[in-house]
């Protein structure tokens, strides 16, 4: 064969392997996929008693993404859309889940998404509409399911740390200007008297000495109710900013650097954060 013969016939050869390329990949198409199908079984109430038992199980069929190759090997992913009855999913709380058809939720978790993820008020029937939305791994051809209804009543949940009954809360210690006094002087009171926000949260503006030390009494010349942190902080400690509340503990440490601090005593969350103005 002359080296003519061999370039053509090359040639031929290529430009079949192309066009058989070319022929495959053409093929390679989206043909559909069903909708999934979305069903709920409701366990236990949402009550603080069942806490830790299951509230509610999700599952849902296959959407069976097809191609002209047969059924799609990629992955889905599902995104399960909570919303109030009446929201049309117009800011729906999300969570994504990885290939799995069934989701549980206990009913300490349906709880908070209602009452801190969604905000809905508790001790009130609210109807939630819940819905599964497939796609495939990269997003595309998303396919949803029909919706469906489910009411609960989220309930109060008890602050992490018990608040002061009276409803009063003063700041002492080397970290303010009226030291470890207690009695706290008549002209201190109003820089160490933390406002009542509400029976479980309490706020104060005032001056912090660097690097003292502090914690939260009740009755302004009494040390039987106190409040600070669990053990003591090193100098510096990032902690110094946001802790967690504790009863009858170690002396809460005050940022390094002095000055104005909005100092929030949350006692429903069970935490003590500092803002420097």
């Amino acid at each position: 064969m002359n080296t003519i013969n061999k370039i053509a016939v090359i040639s031929l050869l290529a430009a079949f392997i192309f066009t058989s390329c070319k022929r495959d990949i053409s093929t390679i198409n989206y043909q559909g996929g069903t909708p999934p199908v979305l069903t709920a079984t409701e366990l236990a109430n949402v009550e603080y008693a069942n806490a830790d038992q299951t509230a509610l199980i999700l599952n849902w069929t296959n959407p069976n993404y097809q191609f002209t190759t047969g059924v799609s090997s990629q992955d889905v992913t599902y995104t399960i859309m909570i919303d109030t009855v009446g929201s049309n999913f117009s800011k729906p709380y999300q969570i994504s889940v990885s290939k799995n058809l069934t989701y549980s939720f206990t009913v300490s978790q349906m709880n908070d998404i209602m009452q801190n993820q969604m905000n809905l008020l508790p001790a009130m029937e609210h109807m939630l509409q819940i819905k599964v939305v497939a796609a495939l791994v990269n997003g595309s051809v998303p396919l949803t399911s029909d919706s469906l209804e489910y009411t609960a009543t989220p309930y109060v949940i008890p602050p992490k740390v018990t608040p002061p009954a009276s409803g009063t809360l003063y700041i002492v210690g080397s970290a303010v200007a009226g030291g470890w006094d207690n009695p706290i002087s008549e002209s201190n009171v109003p820089s160490q008297q933390l406002t009542e926000i509400s029976p479980t949260e309490f706020k104060l503006t005032t001056q912090l000495i660097g690097d003292g030390e502090y914690k939260f009494i009740e009755d302004n010349g009494s040390w039987d109710q106190q409040w600070s942190v669990q053990k003591e902080q090193p100098s510096g400690d990032p902690s110094t900013l946001s802790a967690d509340l504790y009863f009858n503990g170690a002396n809460v440490r005050a940022p390094l650097i002095s000055g104005t601090y909005i100092i929030d005593v949350d006692f429903q969350k069970g935490k003590i954060t500092l803002i420097k103005q």
